[in-house]
């Protein structure tokens, strides 16, 4: 098996915080903005001190930074407390032992992850967020039973079809209704002049439409997992550049491609699933029956090949297409397929275009 190591940021809220632990808290928190925007030291952790100038070379006066953690000093630790599950140490200049603070509860186990440096963030309402970045090494599974191939589009945020199933699954309805909700809800308060609330309706909106996206993502990945299947993803290049009018144009735009992509790709590595990205070009516009580029569109979701007359959904042909794409991918790179009925897939090495997801992403 092949090992990666994967990194993600977990957002906790600090709760239950007493007053004498919120007075120490702004305190480190203001002090730590005054010494990166002055030099000025009136009363910073040392080691935080060090950390900030080597996270922020640039500062901007009119900005606020979050408080830097370092690894080393960045204790979590589980309890059986009834505030809060995990419980961390805040490192304060002049107190010793930090000030402990409450977790607000969440699903994550910290104790299946290496704690990396983590940042303190202050909000505008005065809440505080600790901000912990986590890593810990994965193996990828070698041998694969299927195939599951998404085709990411502008009237659907992902069609998926598979090699153990018949029936292509369409994903997305919810995001387009809340796309077009806000879409003309800002249009409406734009007339009105009202900058404020269109700011206000923006944050809502992305969470919703984030929300959304992590239960599609996680249906993606545990339909791979019931079915050891390799997921196959078009490579997404080039797919805002188009020229088919203002309307798609606004929907293409409006679609969330590449973050529905990264969260697919950490939630399935995370669970030991490979994913690959296989080149896009001409999935759209190809036959996937019998591969003709003689096609027609009547509309945005029909598709007619001229050669052989096959009908389709759209984005159920660039599925399929993916997913020829990617069983001819999987050969080329040394994988063996045994037939008939088991047949398997077998990942010999990493190839090239193989992307698999190592960065960081927020919970």
């Amino acid at each position: 098996m092949m090992e990666v190591e994967i990194t993600k940021t977990i957002r906790c809220k600090l709760i239950g915080l007493t007053k004498r632990k919120r007075e120490l808290l702004n305190s480190e928190y203001a002090h730590f903005q005054h010494f990166l925007k002055t030099g000025e030291d009136r009363g910073v952790y040392s080691a935080t001190k060090q950390q900030g100038k080597r996270t922020y070379s640039k500062v901007d006066s009119n900005k606020e930074y979050p408080l830097v953690i370092r690894k080393d000093l960045m204790d979590i630790r589980k309890t059986n407390n009834k505030l809060a599950t995990y419980w961390a140490r805040i490192p304060i200049c002049g107190v010793r032992g930090g000030v402990k603070v409450a977790l607000a509860h969440q699903p994550f186990d910290f104790e299946n992850w290496e704690v990396c440096g983590s940042k303190l963030v202050k909000t505008k309402e005065g809440a505080f967020y600790l901000h912990v970045t986590v890593k810990k090494k994965v193996e990828l599974r070698k041998e694969y039973a299927s195939i599951i191939a998404i085709d990411i589009g502008a009237r659907w945020a992902a069609v998926s079809v598979a090699r153990h199933r018949i029936k292509p699954k369409f994903y997305g309805k919810r995001v387009r209704e809340i796309r077009g909700k806000y879409f003309w809800l800002r249009r409406k308060l734009g007339r009105a002049k009202k900058l404020r609330a269109i700011k206000k309706i923006g944050h809502k909106e992305r969470r919703l439409v984030n929300d959304e996206l992590h239960k599609i993502a996680k249906d993606i990945v545990d339909e791979a997992e019931r079915h050891n299947a390799i997921i196959a993803i078009g490579d997404l290049k080039g797919v805002r550049n188009n020229k088919r009018g203002r309307k798609v144009n606004r929907k293409v735009n409006s679609m969330p491609f590449y973050k529905l992509k990264e969260y697919i790709k950490y939630k399935a590595v995370e669970r030991g699933i490979a994913v690959i990205e296989v080149p896009e070009f001409n999935t759209s516009k190809q036959c996937s029956r019998c591969g003709s580029m003689r096609t027609e569109r009547h509309s945005q979701g029909a598709f007619i090949c001229s050669d052989c007359g096959y009908q389709i959904n759209a984005d159920v042909n660039g599925a399929k297409n993916i997913l020829k794409r990617a069983v001819g991918y999987m050969l080329t790179v040394g994988a063996v397929v045994t037939q008939p009925e088991g047949e398997r897939f077998f990942l010999n090495h990493t190839p090239q275009p193989l992307k698999l997801h190592s960065g960081s992403h927020r919970l």
